[in-house]
């Protein structure tokens, strides 16, 4: 990212780990990462704005629906995209049918060719969304969503887009001993500790 201490407008986009209650809040934030985030930044960056658009339930075509409106219409500066896990936890909980790889990717393409195309100067951070084996049933999850997961590594390289990859920071907090009830309690949604985790990784990451 630039050091440029221009004002600036960071967006993250995607589902439920995201939106964290953002509509209830007047701050637009929700009380997750988004929040974390915002609150270190603007400690650096007084006029920076952070902007959320997560959705609760939200897929990766809910988003292409919404992307004129909810990213390229807001001329963000830079754009974090973290969506994934609804695609696979809603087919193996059964709520709703199956999104196939084919249909994950061209969505998820879409997204990445419309910033390129409309927003050439925009940075683009991608987030590699988790699953935390908390009970068998949760672990199944991770037989749909790793061609997923391998899809978005894919997309980071290919278009040069930063990456935030859970899965493997997940794998290092597990390693130390960690409970995965700890990190998100229902093995999806993040607890304190895992937003703050997310946080952090995407500080790392970015660099901001």
């Amino acid at each position: 990212m630039s050091t440029s201490t221009a004002p600036r407008i960071l967006l993250f986009i995607g589902d439920s780990i995201t939106d964290c209650g953002r509509r209830e809040d007047p701050d637009g934030l929700g009380h997750g990462y988004v929040r974390m985030l915002a609150e270190e930044l603007r400690a650096r960056e007084p006029d920076t704005t952070v902007l959320n658009r997560g959705i609760s339930g939200h897929k990766a075509a809910d988003l292409v629906a919404r992307f004129e409106q909810d990213c390229l219409g807001l001329a963000p500066d830079l754009v974090t995209v973290y969506i994934g896990v609804n695609d696979s936890w809603h087919y193996t909980t059964g709520r709703d049918e199956h999104v196939d790889e084919e249909s994950f990717e061209r969505d998820y393409r879409w997204m990445l060719d419309q910033i390129a195309e409309h927003l050439p100067g925009t940075a683009v951070t991608l987030v590699v969304p988790f699953v935390a084996d908390v009970d068998e049933d949760v672990r199944r999850i991770h037989d749909d969503l790793d061609p997923k997961v391998a899809i978005i590594r894919r997309l980071a390289l290919e278009h040069g887009h930063t990456l935030v990859d859970l899965e493997q920071l997940l794998a290092g907090v597990l390693a130390t001993g960690m409970p995965p009830e700890r990190f998100a309690e229902d093995g999806v949604h993040p607890t304190p500790i895992g937003h703050r985790a997310i946080a952090d990784a995407w500080l790392d990451a970015v660099r901001p």
